[in-house]
């Protein structure tokens, strides 16, 4: 029998003495152990901090997470709250479960888990909590593109997996305040389960506002008016669409820009408003195209029977997208925002000339 002690950063002095920080991070100074190139809060720290915040005037709030107290940035609520926070270890099904129960006794569990693991408790998800329509918060961290961690992290499946079960809302913050209103919104529902996804990155650098907001159910907001095109974008997505409107309105086009905040339930009147006054469509999500926003706004244009105007959905290719910088990677799935302007002025071009036929848009 060989007994085997795992020591993490042995032979490093700063990651011996801090294993949680070295665990995975960008690029450092290995004289002084510095991360380098980091300037604004990232939506962990943000989602983290703020749990404190609502926890603080809630007992009702506990958290949950699976081996990942530090990753998530629950462990702001550790250190704040060690009898209300739990790590149950690398067993996200048992998370989950365990979350489902503390909901039928009244408790309000946040569960904060990367996107990517949560798919290990996607039966939990459905029989244990969403089967029982309880108020179980899901924190759903690392959602999108992860960059450099690669295929085994990136989270590109979380908006279709989780679209298709009954009962669950599905909501995705287009900066750091919209994600603090989002968790206040998700602990007040308490009609049911409740999933708020949200990037590895960091956040737009704005100040954050004092107190909450309790956003409108299902409901998304019109954030730039146009006439000749209309980006329907949801979560981080959001901010690359402002930036495409912007470059695009010095060339003389003019887009309406949505932020959908709801994956599930989509705000029907607002797509079905844009696509009767827009001939074409643009969604763009960091998840899989396959089940994902695009296809809920596809779904919801055929239930109410449009089939005038075009819909291009652009998010993550139904393949497995390697590791690199996020930059480089978007750019890779054409999800950058020099990309899609592009794609835009051939998709309008190709509107004005009806004649045309092309086979692909690239």
């Amino acid at each position: 029998m060989i007994h085997l002690i795992t020591k993490k950063g042995k032979g490093y002095k700063f990651a011996e003495e801090d294993a949680i920080k070295f665990h995975g991070l960008a690029s450092f100074c290995a004289e002084t152990g510095d991360v380098t190139g980091k300037k604004r809060p990232t939506y962990t720290e943000i989602f983290g901090k703020t749990l404190v915040e609502l926890a603080e005037k809630d007992g009702r709030i506990v958290g949950i997470t699976a081996a990942m107290a530090d990753g998530t940035g629950m462990i702001h609520f550790a250190r704040r709250f060690p009898e209300r926070f739990f790590d149950v270890g690398i067993a996200e099904g048992h998370a989950v479960t365990f979350a489902a129960a503390l909901a039928h006794r009244g408790l309000r569990p946040v569960v904060a888990i990367y996107s990517t693991f949560l798919q290990r408790a996607f039966d939990q998800i459905i029989h244990d909590v969403a089967l029982q329509n309880l108020p179980v918060i899901f924190a759903v961290d690392r959602a999108g593109l992860v960059g450099e961690d690669g295929p085994t992290h990136h989270g590109s499946f979380d908006l279709s997996y989780l679209r298709l079960i009954p009962n669950l809302v599905i909501l995705s913050p287009k900066d750091e305040n919209e994600m603090r209103n989002m968790l206040y919104t998700a602990l007040r529902y308490g009609k049911g389960p409740v999933a708020v996804r949200y990037p590895r990155s960091e956040t737009s650098g704005l100040a954050l506002r004092s107190g909450f907001k309790r956003l409108p159910f299902g409901k998304g907001e019109i954030l730039r008016e146009g006439r000749d095109l209309a980006v329907l974008a949801i979560g981080d997505t959001v901010q690359v669409a402002m930036r495409i409107a912007h470059a695009l309105a010095q060339k003389g086009v003019s887009i309406r820009v949505v932020n959908a905040r709801f994956a599930k339930p989509v705000d029907r009147e607002l797509i079905l408003d844009t696509a009767r006054r827009f001939p074409i469509l643009l969604t763009l999500e960091n998840n899989t195209t396959v089940g994902g926003f695009g296809s809920a706004v596809a779904d919801t244009l055929a239930a109410a029977g449009i089939n005038d105007v075009r819909l291009v959905q652009c998010g993550i290719p139904d393949r497995f997208v390697s590791h690199g910088s996020l930059g480089h990677l978007n750019a890779e799935i054409g999800m950058d925002a020099n990309h899609l302007i592009r794609k835009i002025e051939q998709l309008l071009y190709l509107h004005r000339q009806p004649k045309l036929r092309v086979s692909s848009l690239r």
